[in-house]
Order: structure tokens, then sequence, then C-alpha cells
């Protein structure tokens, strides 16, 4: 389907079509963004279209994850057991599973609102544009 003819007046654009599929800009809320990325890192970037990164999260989540034992020490703690979960958690497999868990929140909530700065610019270029009208 070749029926978009561009005028190459454009410096941002509001959609990106590849092979892939198609990328569309719009106005994100920055903090529901960074809840879906502390509710399982690479969920924000998946909803940003960060494709790359967002996977690259999600299997590091449940690579250290489990390699930490957190969601057995999660058990053990809420079942009153704390002794256990002092038991089964790795604390070298922790203090890397938390760094990496803030880097996904903030950083899927920098980059929601860079892409906001970057749909607004882009909404104001076309409303310049096609605010002028041709013929007589």
């Amino acid at each position: 389907m070749n029926n978009f003819k561009s005028t190459n007046n454009e410096r941002r654009f509001k959609a990106h079509v590849s092979v892939v599929g198609t990328t569309q800009l719009h106005l994100r809320n920055p903090y529901i963004i960074a809840w879906w990325s502390a509710a399982f890192p690479g969920f924000g970037h998946l909803l940003l279209s960060k494709y790359l990164r967002g996977y690259a999260l999600f299997l590091w989540e449940i690579l250290v994850n489990n390699m930490a034992n957190i969601n057995l020490g999660i058990m053990y703690t809420f079942t009153g057991r704390p002794e256990m979960a002092k038991e089964v958690l790795d604390p070298k497999w922790m203090l890397l599973y938390l760094p990496v868990y803030v880097f996904g929140i903030w950083d899927s909530y920098r980059t929601s609102v860079d892409m906001n700065k970057v749909f607004l610019l882009a909404e104001r270029e076309n409303a310049d544009f096609n605010s002028y009208t041709i013929g007589p």
C-alpha cells in the first residue's frame, strides 16, 4: 500500500512505518508508563515501542529474579517466616537486581517525557504547515 507522498517539509513525523510494523507517536502519561515498569521491568518500554530495551529488561527480570529467589523470599515474608526468607535470598543477585529495577522505572519515565516533547513539536509543526492554504 503506497498511498503516502512526502513533501519533505516535515522535520518530525508522528508515525514511522517499516517492514516490522508501525510506530505512532502520541501523548502518554509518564507516571502510567513508570507504573507499568514498576509492575514488571520492561513493560513500560514495550508500551513506548522500545522493544529492544523492553525485552532486554523483561529477560533480565526473569533471570535475576530466579537466581536471587526473590519471589520465594516474598512468599516466606508474607507467610510470617522472615528467617526462611533470609536463608533463601542471595545477596549478590539482589544487589544486581535493585539498580536495574530502578533504572527500568527511571528510563521509561524519562523516555516517555522525551517522546511527549517530540510529539508536541510535531503537532506544532504540522499545525503550522497545515494552516497554509493553496489556491485562489
